[in-house]
């Protein structure tokens, strides 16, 4: 049972996110709601809100995540933060979402 990301995986994020400009994180590392299980997905809630200092853009989808990032105490230091983690995946596969197309209506 994987219930959180190990300290050479957060080190190995760090390094191939260092460089990157736009990340999306779209669920937690683990199961941070518990603080036993929370490093992984705390360490990279830090690493987004150091490379958003940087100039990256960071887009935080889905109620986990956005509780992680909220938790963590970095939900402010974030790009762009919303609740809606699949509707944010469907608009990332260019579909139109009904809500934003009702708005196109008359």
């Amino acid at each position: 049972m994987g219930l959180d990301n190990g300290p050479e995986s957060t080190k190995e994020q760090k390094e191939f996110l260092a460089d990157c400009k736009t990340v999306i994180m779209n669920g937690p590392m683990g199961v941070f709601e518990f603080e036993k299980f929370n490093k992984g997905t705390f360490g990279i809630v830090d690493i987004l809100a150091d490379i958003t200092k940087k100039g990256a853009v960071t887009i935080i989808g889905g109620g986990d995540s956005v509780a992680a990032c909220e938790q963590s105490g970095k939900a402010g230091e974030m790009s762009h933060i919303s609740t809606g983690g699949g509707a944010s995946l469907e608009l990332l596969e260019g579909k139109v979402l009904p809500g934003v197309a009702a708005l196109a209506e008359k």
